[in-house]
């Protein structure tokens, strides 16, 4: 599986278990802040992540990503170097 996909399905996977409507279209263009998960979700899709990827790279950022697409290319580029 992708980065990409990984992201993806577990970001449903999380809506889905905490109830959230997320976004019909998760595109690229998608603000986080519009993607229907709160907080707490996306603190436990940064934890998912570090399992399934073994990457951390929101530790080292000082400006958290906007868009899904900005969160991808995030761990697409942690996981090149």
């Amino acid at each position: 599986m992708t980065i990409r996909s990984t992201i993806l399905v577990n970001i449903q996977k999380i809506a889905a278990a905490y109830e959230r409507d997320i976004a019909a279209s998760l595109n690229d263009d998608v603000a986080l802040f519009d993607s229907g998960l709160d907080s707490l979700c996306f603190a436990v899709l940064v934890v998912r992540l570090e399992d399934e990827l073994g990457l951390d790279p929101l530790s080292s950022v000082a400006k958290f990503p906007v868009t899904i697409g900005d969160l991808i290319k995030l761990y697409e580029n942690s996981a090149k170097q």
